[in-house]
């Protein structure tokens, strides 16, 4: 029996038109990558964007064509904050989350609610085990960096796109350093958004006056041990931990020496350390600063001493010698009781934990003052110059701000017209 076939039906002419003139109907896959791309960047949010990229195969070979829109996007709409890891100093929990709740964007709550963390695809250790399973060294690039140095084992993980990727344990002449040899400064991830399914970690150590490094390639999965080096003229240390913990800017790392007036600089696409001065009022207090960068990558320099938050920025001179220039001064008393609704008794000071992308994350109070009160933390914009609250929690662990990272299944090796 032949098949019903549903009758076509005719649209009608619209008033002004004579029956059976041919109506042409454009819809959005009828637009161009150059109109499709210009409508993306109207989206919130990088969730947003993943969503529609998915809905069909010329949406996302558009966004895959074009690092030139994606660059754009990330200038217009900077990688959301999703949350905030809580690692343990003392190394007896693993690491645990505290999500934000934005209900203006649904796409990035279901972002959120996506994402495994509760790191449930890392292998879990030995319980009977008395140190922690997994100790957090690294957040960055959306990867988190994970370390078991009882089953020897190292991680990157990302829990949004649930990637997860064994890292060998550096050579002798570097994991000699566990026992006591030399100091572990710690490890580091560097990834890049337009080639997120590759990075390096990056191992820095050093003894009583020269530092070194371990670099790790997820593309040749070995490990690369540079020779010792004197950054510095030799300035023996009174502390056996004279160089604090980096922060990694644009590909570089900045570590402060404790009692001196500079900063280590690992440069790690050349592999070559130096160092950078620093301002007057900082040398000599680096437990009181961070390095950072600025919405368009500058490195920046951010001090809090009560609630008076200090803004360096990198600058050439007149004499074409790069500087440090004081941006300003705010004083925040005022704006965070006002915003936090609280009272100059319940806060301690003011704590930076991280400066990206422009801005700067803090706490009310730092971690030794009194483990048993609650924190607020907070954000502030340097190009807004705007404070805003994000929730009140116990403050008894060192605090990893998560930022959501360019998905790999947006990006395409391939050269932007």
């Amino acid at each position: 029996m032949a098949s019903q076939q549903r009758p076509r039906q005719r649209r009608a002419a619209p008033d002004g038109e004579t029956a059976g003139t041919h109506v042409t109907v454009t819809t959005i896959h009828d637009l161009g990558d150059d109109v499709l791309l210009d409508i993306f960047l109207r989206l919130p949010s990088l969730p947003s964007l993943v969503r529609a990229a998915f809905t069909c195969r010329a949406f996302l070979a558009a966004v895959r064509s074009s690092p030139t829109f994606r660059r754009r996007l990330r200038e217009l709409h900077p990688q959301p904050l999703l949350g905030f890891f809580f690692v343990d100093p003392y190394g007896h929990r693993n690491p645990s989350f505290a999500t934000l709740r934005r209900q203006s964007d649904p796409d990035l709550a279901g972002a959120v609610r996506g994402a495994d963390f509760f790191l449930t695809r890392v292998p879990a250790g030995d319980d009977a085990c008395p140190r922690p399973r997994w100790e957090m060294r690294d957040c960055r690039g959306g990867y988190l960096l994970l370390v078991n140095w009882e089953a020897e084992q190292i991680y990157a993980y990302n829990p949004v796109t649930r990637a997860l990727h064994l890292i060998p344990v550096p050579p002798d002449e570097i994991a000699d350093g566990f026992h006591g040899e030399f100091v572990h400064h710690g490890f580091h991830i560097v990834s890049s958004d337009e080639a997120p399914e590759s990075f390096r970690v990056v191992c820095v150590c050093y003894d009583a006056s020269r530092v070194r490094a371990a670099v790790f390639s997820s593309g040749t999965r070995e490990w690369r041990v540079l020779p010792w080096e004197e950054p510095a003229p030799a300035q023996p240390a009174e502390d056996q931990y004279w160089l604090l913990m980096g922060t990694q800017v644009n590909g570089s790392l900045y570590s402060a020496r404790a009692d001196q007036a500079y900063m280590v600089v690992l440069d790690t696409a050349t592999l070559q350390f130096a160092c950078i001065d620093l301002p007057e009022h900082l040398k000599g207090e680096g437990h009181i600063y961070r390095a950072g960068e600025t919405k368009d990558g500058k490195l920046c320099i951010v001090s809090a001493v009560d609630f008076n938050m200090s803004v360096w920025y990198r600058t050439t001179g007149a004499d074409g010698v790069d500087k440090w220039m004081l941006d300003k001064i705010f004083a925040l008393e005022e704006e965070v009781l006002e915003t936090t609704g609280g009272s100059r008794d319940e806060h301690g000071d003011l704590k930076v934990l991280d400066i990206m992308d422009g801005i700067v994350y803090l706490s009310t109070f730092e971690t030794f003052i009194d483990a048993s009160l609650r924190s607020w933390f907070l954000t502030f914009c340097l190009e807004t110059r705007k404070l805003e609250k994000l929730f009140h929690k116990l403050n008894d662990s060192h605090v990893h701000p998560y930022i959501m990272a360019w998905p790999p299944s947006l990006v395409a090796d391939t050269v932007d017209s």
